[in-house]
């Protein structure tokens, strides 16, 4: 799944442009089957074969009645019935995309202590549901308690697994990721290029998993100043996507945001612009027109205008993005926050201060309440 690494945020002044967002992407944090069912429910197989097709969609709403109903039917099926934690596992996920983390916890919690309980400490499930709480604590800046979870996770991989498992590669992302949201460069540097290494042995210079791995590293390069670098690995990851994906797939459009906001960084606006223009598409294209991800494109394209000069273009971007983002993830999400931010500074810029504080007060009033 696709994760968005917020920038750090610092203060802005009236001739700074809004923030972009770069997306490192990490696998096994809220996979949705983690265990194999060995005995079928139809109506509960029913139940979640639909809530996944309606969170892929970006349906959350209907995801988060039919996982509800999921964990229902298997709370009959005891404690101990890996469908029981798959469902709270979906649920929770569906929580977390919401920005629900409150909710969100407690069920990861439960799930973890149903896995450690049925498989024992050291088992990879195990591994997975760690991994899922520590993403809850990490989208809350709660980096601190994040950390051990990852650590203890990629310990389980490497023991149950062995140290060039594609698992662990994942773990080493997972952690490595957490250090970048922490700005640790150095640290998240090195474990990236093992994971890279770990991806290109097992399964070869041109998978998509090798991709998302150059993907995550080209980010630590960019956070470090090195465009150059990062741009070099962003297009090598891109062509491996286009040739074993298309040209149509998401992660292409991940891809081509994050090559964009390597040109944005420079002040290449003529060719961030086109790449953000074709990232928007295919979005628009495989999820529909009200999907988050369509919502962060256009910021993104936003971002460029703004940088522009063009702010009657840039404001009417940013204003579809805020509607999609609240519509989707509800009016506390984190993603809504940003954008509201973005806002503020376009409107800051453009010589509307008190529109913008407005928008600024409302994504503080945000954050402050993920925070408590």
């Amino acid at each position: 799944m696709i994760v968005g690494a917020r920038v750090n945020p610092h203060e802005e002044t009236d001739h700074q442009p809004a923030r972009t967002e770069w997306f490192l992407i990490v696998l096994l944090l809220v996979a949705l089957r983690a265990t194999p069912v060995l005995t079928q429910d139809s109506k509960w197989d029913s139940f979640i074969a639909g809530g996944e097709a309606a969170y892929r969609q970006g349906d959350y709403t209907e995801a988060e009645r039919l996982f509800a109903a999921a964990a229902e039917e298997a709370e009959g099926f005891g404690e101990s019935d890996p469908r029981l934690a798959t469902s709270l596992n979906n649920l929770a996920t569906v929580y977390q995309s919401l920005g629900r983390y409150a909710e969100a916890e407690p069920l990861h919690e439960r799930v973890l202590a149903i896995r450690e309980k049925v498989f024992g400490p050291r088992h990879p499930n195990v591994a997975m549901s760690l991994n899922n709480l520590a993403a809850i604590y990490k989208a809350q800046g709660r980096y601190v308690e994040a950390e051990p979870f990852h650590e203890r996770a990629l310990a389980i991989w490497e023991e149950t697994l062995g140290p060039q498992h594609p698992s662990v590669a994942a773990g080493l992302s997972n952690l490595a990721a957490l250090y970048h949201a922490q700005g640790r460069y150095a640290k998240a540097e090195p474990l990236f290029l093992r994971a890279l290494a770990i991806r290109e042995k097992a399964l070869g210079l041109r998978h998509p998993d090798v991709a998302q791995s150059l993907n995550n590293l080209a980010v630590v390069y960019e956070a470090q100043g090195q465009h150059a670098e990062a741009e070099s690995i962003l297009k090598r990851a891109l062509a491996i996507w286009e040739e074993t994906l298309g040209p149509q797939h998401l992660g292409v459009a991940t891809n081509l945001n994050n090559l964009a906001a390597v040109y944005q960084a420079q002040g290449r606006y003529a060719e961030a612009e086109p790449l953000h223009e074709r990232a928007l598409a295919i979005r628009e294209k495989a999820l529909g027109p009200r999907h988050p991800e369509v919502a962060q494109s256009l910021n993104h394209l936003a971002t460029v205008y703004h940088a522009q000069g063009r702010y009657e273009e840039a404001e009417a971007l940013f204003e579809r993005a805020l509607a999609i983002l609240k519509k989707t993830l509800g009016t506390d999400h984190p993603t809504v926050a940003t954008s509201l931010e973005n806002h503020a500074a376009l409107l800051r810029a453009n010589g509307r201060a008190e529109e913008a504080q407005e928008l600024d007060d409302r994504a503080k009033a945000i954050r402050a309440k993920l925070a408590e």
